[in-house]
């Protein structure tokens, strides 16, 4: 019976402080949904270069002295892979990714997304679908127009929350891709995602604000307001399988593991498009599929791409 004491105390301390905070919980909720797209840079530090690949600096603008930062690895001229990452983190992360791309040939161009890396910052609290959608038009773009791939097959790579981008990129008006892969994501519904992102300790929470009910007003407004910025309500995502979302080649990979984006999701997204594919990679955390079977995992992208790409 002593042994429970501290536990009724501390349980009690912590529901004491989190009434407390509780005029703050919906402030710091939207406030994060402003981080998720915001984040703090990474201290990660990699190059092309550390993985024997060949590389050009990019700086593509987006507006005014603003710019998407990417590296170029080319290789064929008539194959390119273009590889985005996911929320808070960077270009980095996907250097492993490109090495296996690149050693089967294909161009590959990894880049920061606004607000991430090397990239600009823009400010922007609203239209956040749009926006990194954007970037990935205007990298496509200026690879076809500047750099000599105006001819190439295109595939574009998306991680986690970039796979939301990715796929809303077919929205813009004349962007045309030859095959989509989604590690790690779409799921079917945004905001479950970013509770199981909080969660996961992806986006930081004070102590204080960690008990109930604090903790539940944090998360309420979190999924309020994180998809309205990125434009992804539930009348607005999953976008309806039609025209490109219906012809573009889509491979949807899911970690057994992933308590972010669960599989379940992945799935649900990916029946609503008949040219989807699903993989779940067994075993696999949350964008921990290449690292967990790096040979599996290659296979099933490589095989994919060159059903659809040739």
């Amino acid at each position: 019976m002593p042994e429970s004491r501290p536990t009724r105390h501390t349980s009690l301390s912590s529901r004491t402080l989190s009434l407390a905070t509780l005029p703050l919980a919906p402030l710091y909720g939207a406030g994060l949904a402003y981080l998720a797209y915001h984040p703090r840079r990474s201290s990660e530090r990699g190059h092309p270069r550390q993985y024997g690949l060949p590389s050009q600096e990019l700086k593509i603008p987006f507006r005014p002295r603003k710019y998407i930062h990417a590296w170029l690895c080319p290789g064929a001229t008539d194959r390119v892979v273009v590889l985005g990452h996911s929320l808070g983190l960077s270009k980095v992360r996907t250097l492993e990714h490109a090495k296996f791309l690149h050693d089967a040939g294909y161009t590959v161009c990894l880049f920061d997304h606004r607000n991430h890396g090397s990239s600009s910052q823009d400010p922007a609290w609203r239209g956040l679908g749009d926006r990194f959608a954007s970037d990935i038009v205007k990298v496509v773009s200026h690879l076809r127009s500047a750099r000599g791939y105006g001819a190439a097959r295109f595939a574009v790579y998306g991680f986690s929350f970039s796979c939301f981008s990715s796929i809303w990129a077919l929205t813009q008006p004349g962007f045309e891709v030859d095959a989509l892969v989604c590690d790690s994501g779409p799921g079917h519904d945004v905001a479950p995602l970013l509770r199981n992102f909080l969660d996961a300790e992806h986006l930081p929470l004070p102590a204080p604000l960690r008990g109930e009910p604090a903790r539940s007003i944090v998360t309420g407004v979190l999924c309020a307001v994180g998809p309205a910025m990125a434009r992804a309500s539930s009348d607005q995502w999953p976008p309806p399988a039609l025209g490109k979302f219906a012809r573009v080649p889509l491979l949807c990979m899911s970690g057994e593991l992933d308590p972010v984006v669960p599989p379940s999701s992945v799935d649900a997204f990916a029946e609503r498009f008949p040219q989807a594919e699903t993989h779940v990679l067994p075993g696999a955390g949350h964008l921990l599929g290449l690292r967990t079977d790096p040979e599996a995992y290659a296979d099933v992208v490589l095989d994919f791409l060159e059903r659809a790409m040739g």
